[in-house]
């Protein structure tokens, strides 16, 4: 299949005009297009830094987002660009580029912590992009990830500051992956003499202080916020491409002209991205395509406007009202697709329409499953449930309705020579009421086996026999070869005929009143069947998210009370050495008075 998006470059997503962040609404036409589950990779860092480069790599082409070359930022707000996924067929790759932080022109870091709080919600991969080493001034750039507390919930509170530990520590669990670039580092990768890879030197770098004073805590706060909200972390180092005097020039050099190491590297960064940058998912598994994301980036920057905190919770449940609504409406479309297939009205019985209905809702129902989430109280599947009664009932009327036609059209065709030859008095003789019954008898077999008359092709009929009972009565009263006697015996025998007739569509009818109540009981069951799988489905889900945020904690709950074993061991080493010491001088002293002795 080809491709469904392929912008020729990127185009503004989120512009940021004097400190208003607004959606660009033509952007948002581009996502609603994209019906693929979607990889997002956002990067963020300071302005000047090389971060469109990488993403212009990351598109495939040397150019795209504006590079700059000047000590201004370039970007302004978030900048989108959509294309193929080069290795996951049937996705698209998302990326967006962010507005430089810490430009000395907006004042303020009210912007930047927002920027920065966004491309973490919206991106499957976040990719922070900073220049030489990770020493303690990169981490005090990089301190609005100690803002995300304040910028950001992941569940929806009358008290947002209520539970906000408790909140926070819930980011792991739909945070992105994290990746660390660090661009013309000049420095061999190593530690206490020992060589380090860059994924080592992060783990390095990003090791706690013991102690607590103020400085501790200052140094510790942007390493630790890092360390429990990545669960994944990732770091690249990139030499210098050329010489500072071509920077200008990157986007137009050839990679002859670059460094080798560098476009080794860059390679390499690319490859990882591509390779391991996982789908966009919510939480309950939920893939994200572009309405989703058009979803999600509106609900947020809405939020933000209005004064609230991003909440992932509420994010979500305002998704799914779109979604479930959807969900409903392609569930009733699939439903009287398959109806208008496979049903022909008038169906012979009622039960042969009530088993295309339960096909079909099955069906239907199934279609909501599949498209629907998060649906509360299960409100949309008893909207769906009730429309789909409706449904039914309609068909069951149209039924009626078109039985009525055809057997009343039938009966005309059928009737109408008998009822001429009323007129023309053939009947009207002596003898002529018995030949009149005898055609009727036959008229009436030659309606009965006319096939597809439907639910109403008794009631049809007796009530066309029931206006036609003064005619037939006139015949019988002007044969003269019948007695008086006879007469009143045949009028008994018609009323006899009539009540039975009118018993046994009364049974009929609670026949199929019977019949709509055991559908209603079996269409019942169905909804509670596919809700309770899908129930199981979604609990086993949420299961295993919450044991990966949970290992997740544990796990660095687990490395933070190694480092500080590995520090109260370190400690502990120095004070017996510094014993050892202390006790070898004395003993020497010891040893040399013993000799002056």
């Amino acid at each position: 299949m080809a491709p469904e998006i392929n912008l020729p470059g990127p185009m503004s997503l989120i512009d940021n005009t004097k400190g208003q962040l607004v959606v660009n609404p033509e952007a948002l036409k581009i996502l609603s297009a994209i019906t693929q589950p979607v990889v997002v990779v956002a990067i963020v860092g300071l302005y000047r830094t090389g971060k469109s480069y990488l993403m212009n790599k990351l598109a495939g082409k040397k150019n795209g987002f504006s590079l700059g070359s000047t000590v201004k930022s370039h970007t302004k707000g978030i900048w989108m660009w959509c294309v193929p996924h080069p290795k996951k067929p049937e996705h698209t790759l998302v990326l967006l580029d962010t507005e430089g932080l810490g430009d000395i022109e907006k004042g303020d870091n009210e912007n930047d912590s927002w920027i920065f709080a966004l491309a973490i919600l919206l991106s499957s991969t976040f990719v922070y992009n900073s220049m030489g080493t990770i020493n303690q001034q990169a981490m005090d750039q990089l301190y609005y990830v100690t803002e995300l507390t304040h910028r950001i919930r992941s569940k929806s509170s009358p008290d947002e500051n209520e539970n906000e530990v408790e909140d926070s520590a819930d980011f792991v669990s739909f945070f992105p992956d994290f990746v660390w670039t660090l661009r013309d580092f000049s420095l061999d990768l190593e530690a206490d003499g020992q060589p380090l890879t860059p994924d080592e030197y992060l783990t390095y770098s990003l090791k706690l202080k013991k102690g607590t004073s103020q400085k501790d805590e200052t140094f510790n706060l942007p390493r630790l916020c890092i360390r429990k909200f990545f669960p994944k972390k990732k770091c690249f180092v990139f030499d210098r491409p050329v010489h500072r005097r071509k920077l200008a020039q990157l986007e137009k050099l050839q990679d002859e002209e670059l460094d080798p190491e560098f476009v080794q590297q860059v390679a390499d960064f690319c490859s990882y991205i591509f390779s391991n940058s996982k789908t966009k998912t919510l939480s309950g598994g939920i893939q994200v395509n572009g309405p989703r994301l058009e979803s999600l980036v509106l609900t947020y920057v809405n939020a933000i406007s209005s004064g609230d905190l991003p909440c992932m919770e509420n994010a979500v449940l305002a998704l799914a009202q779109i979604e479930n609504s959807a969900a409903v409406e392609k569930a009733i479309a699939h439903y009287e697709q398959q109806m208008g297939q496979k049903v022909q009205l008038p169906t012979e019985s009622l039960q042969e329409l009530l088993d295309l209905h339960r096909v079909s809702e099955r069906e239907a129902t199934e279609v909501f499953m599949k498209n629907s989430f998060k649906d509360v109280d299960h409100l949309f599947q008893k909207k769906l449930a009730a429309q789909l009664d409706k449904k039914r009932d309609d068909f069951c009327k149209q039924n009626q309705e078109a039985s009525s036609d055809r057997c009343s059209g039938l009966l005309q065709v059928i009737f109408s020579p008998l009822e001429e030859e009323v007129k023309a008095g053939i009947y009207s003789k002596p003898g002529g009421y018995r030949l009149f019954v005898q055609k009727l008898q036959d008229l009436k077999k030659k309606y009965y086996e006319e096939p597809r008359k439907g639910t109403q092709a008794e009631e049809i009929l007796q009530t066309y026999l029931k206006s036609k009972e003064s005619m037939t009565d006139a015949i019988l009263q002007t044969d003269q070869t019948l007695t008086e006697k006879e007469k009143e015996i045949e009028v008994e025998r018609v009323k006899a005929e009539s009540a039975q007739a009118s018993a046994e569509m009364v049974e009929e009818m609670q026949i199929k009143y019977q019949q709509m109540m055991e559908e209603k009981e079996k269409s019942y069951q169905e909804h509670v069947k596919q809700l309770t799988e899908k129930m199981e489905r979604e609990r086993a889900q949420l299961l295993e998210e919450q044991e990966k945020t949970l290992t997740s904690k544990l796990q660095e709950q687990a490395r933070v009370l190694k480092e500080r074993c590995q520090g109260e061991s370190t400690q502990l080493q120095n004070e017996i050495q510094k014993l050892q010491k202390t006790l070898k001088k004395k003993t020497k002293r010891y040893m040399s008075h013993k000799l002056k002795i």
